[in-house]
C-alpha cells in the first residue's frame, strides 16, 4: 500500500493543476509532434513524441521510445512558465509514470523532470531539453539520476 501513495498523490496533483488552469492557451503553439532522445547512464532511448497544451501553462506529452532491447512508454504532465526577456523560452517542471517493457518483464517508473522548452518564432519548430531522473518501483526499488532528455518537434 505505501507504494502506492506516491503515484496517488501524484495524480491528484496532476487533478488539480488541469482544474486550477485557464482556460486560454497562452503559450506560442498548441500542440506539437516530433522526435526524442532519452540518454544518459549508458543508455539510450529514442523514438516518437507528442504535446498537447492543455492551458496557458499545463501541457502534456506521451512518448514511445526504443532502445536497449526494449520499449519505453511515457506520458507525463507538464507546467510551463516565462523566461523573462526570452522570447519563445520558458521553463518547465513535470512528472509522469513511465513503464519499460522488455526482456519478459515491465519495469515501472516515476519520472520527475526540469528543463527548457523553446519554440522558434515564426518555424513551426520547437526543441526541449530537460534532466528525467528515474526512481524504479518495480522488480527491486532504484534510483537514477543521470538521465536527460532532447527533443525536436513540428509544433502548432
Amino acid at each position: 500500500m505505501k507504494k502506492n501513495v506516491p503515484l496517488f498523490l501524484c495524480m491528484a496533483l496532476s487533478f488539480f493543476f488541469v482544474q486550477q488552469a485557464s482556460a486560454q492557451k497562452g503559450s506560442s503553439y498548441e500542440n506539437a509532434v516530433g522526435f526524442r532522445v532519452d540518454f544518459g547512464d549508458g543508455t539510450t532511448f529514442a523514438g516518437v513524441t507528442g504535446k498537447h497544451f492543455f492551458s496557458d501553462n499545463i501541457a502534456g506529452e506521451a512518448m514511445v521510445l526504443f532502445g536497449d532491447h526494449a520499449t519505453l512508454v511515457e506520458p507525463e504532465l507538464q507546467y510551463h512558465g516565462d523566461i523573462a526577456n526570452a522570447a519563445g523560452l520558458k521553463w518547465l517542471i513535470g512528472f509522469g509514470p513511465g513503464f519499460i517493457f522488455g526482456g519478459g518483464t515491465t519495469n515501472v517508473l516515476l519520472r520527475p523532470l526540469a528543463g527548457l522548452d523553446y519554440k522558434i518564432q515564426d518555424v513551426p519548430i520547437n526543441f526541449t531539453f530537460d534532466w528525467r531522473p528515474a526512481f524504479q518501483i518495480t522488480h527491486g526499488s532504484d534510483f537514477t539520476a543521470a538521465r536527460f532528455g532532447l527533443g525536436i518537434r513540428y509544433a502548432w
